[in-house]
């Protein structure tokens, strides 16, 4: 599923290592959870502002993954990720990743909570902090 017209997706590449590679001769569930961890925690670092970055950090409270194919050692894939709207403290984010073929290998929805860095407490995802997430309005 590709992001929605009105936010803007984020991709990078990993490529699968020895180490990821499980007992099975594929990578393994949790190195696909880290990735997932990895293109989210990228896309804030990369689209937020400093000061937003700054001062908050985000918490995930949940994960649902779909594991829909194998991965081999070597194999280069592609992580791509979105937000949905902002609820309260909180947003989901969708994560699919793709092999070298294009088809999908992963799909996830997690969701993550911001923190308030100073007090350590829930903050609500502001407008200005949601907007570099969001698509540009059409002119």
């Amino acid at each position: 599923m590709p992001a929605p017209p009105d936010r803007r997706s984020f991709a990078m590449t990993v490529t699968a290592q020895a180490a990821d590679i499980d007992a099975l001769g594929h990578v393994n569930n949790a190195v696909y959870l880290k990735w997932i961890q990895d293109v989210a925690t990228a896309h804030w670092t990369a689209v937020a502002a400093p000061e937003h970055r700054d001062a908050y950090v985000w918490v995930v409270t949940r994960h649902e993954i779909d594991y829909l194919r194998q991965t081999h050692e070597g194999e280069t894939l592609t992580l791509t990720t979105w937000v949905g709207a902002p609820k309260g403290a909180r947003f989901d984010r969708f994560v699919e990743i793709a092999g070298p073929d294009g088809q999908l290998r992963v799909k996830a929805v997690t969701t993550w909570a911001i923190i308030d860095k100073a007090s350590g407490r829930l903050a609500r995802v502001r407008a200005e902090i949601a907007a570099p997430f969001m698509a540009p309005a059409a002119d």
